[in-house]
């Protein structure tokens, strides 16, 4: 059973996890570093549970202990119990959902282990929002898709508003980080797929057209908002995807054009 304790002192080293969580630079450079990640949100911290992550301490105000009672009483983590307004001079925002954990992070898969045990996967070339990073995985976990890819410079979908966002699904779409860009798209075409890279492009083929759903392995490409894919990612696919637009649009967000996108390849 965890320990409950009160908090009043906003700088006890105690809450060291939680302090700036709006400070997305010292978060990027903090959490990977020191193993942890922030999951917000009653549902959210459930999944992370759920999904095999290890607890370090809650962050709860007081009408959020009895929600998560059964948590508490589970798991040996320490729970700071803090007012609102406490919560809001160490982490730096006001906590809507007034529980928040810290998670220690699992050791990442490799690439290859991955392209080695599934049929469907995201590639994504530096897409670094982490609300676009928190909808895509929603998006691949709810419309099949087996794992994701990320370029080495893709923001990292357990920074607290990717995971937020995609509703704990990051943690049920398994992902790892491929190493060189683009050189190592030839290894996952070395495993059996086909790299299709999704882009408004009047040269590209409409992603029905493609029938990427007909094809025994898929490697689905996806670039930054407003860049797309960069020529030398696009130069190493296999076949160039488009999905039709109508009314003069001449392209969708990124997390949106993705869900079709995963719709049809799925």
């Amino acid at each position: 059973m965890a320990d409950l304790i009160t908090v009043n002192d906003p700088d006890d080293p105690r809450l060291r996890d939680y302090t700036g969580l709006t400070d997305v630079e010292l978060r990027r450079r903090r959490e990977p570093a020191e193993g942890l990640f922030i999951a917000e949100g009653e549902k959210v911290i459930r999944r992370a549970k759920d999904a095999g992550y290890e607890m370090r301490s809650m962050l709860l105000s007081a009408k959020w202990v009895d929600v998560m009672r059964d948590v508490i009483d589970e798991l040996p983590a320490p729970v700071y119990a803090v007012s609102p307004e406490l919560a809001e001079r160490v982490t730096g925002y006001h906590v809507h959902r007034g529980a928040l954990a810290s998670m220690q992070r699992k050791p990442l898969p490799t690439a290859e282990e991955l392209l080695s045990t599934t049929r469907r996967v995201v590639v994504m070339e530096a897409v670094n929002d982490h609300t676009n990073i928190g909808a895509i995985f929603r998006s691949a976990a709810a419309l099949g898709m087996d794992a994701v890819l990320l370029s080495p410079d893709c923001a990292d979908p357990l920074y607290r508003r990717s995971v937020k966002v995609s509703m704990g699904a990051v943690f049920s779409v398994p992902y790892a980080r491929l190493e060189a860009w683009p050189k190592s798209l030839d290894s996952v075409r070395e495993a059996g797929f086909k790299l299709l890279a999704l882009t408004p492009h009047e040269k590209a083929t409409p992603i029905d057209v493609a029938a990427p759903q007909s094809l025994e392995r898929v490697a689905l490409m996806l670039g930054a908002e407003g860049d797309g894919l960069s020529t030398p990612a696009l130069v190493a696919a296999d076949e160039w995807v488009r999905i039709p637009m109508a009314h003069g649009v001449d392209s969708l967000n990124v997390g949106a054009a993705a869900a079709v996108a995963f719709y049809a390849v799925a």
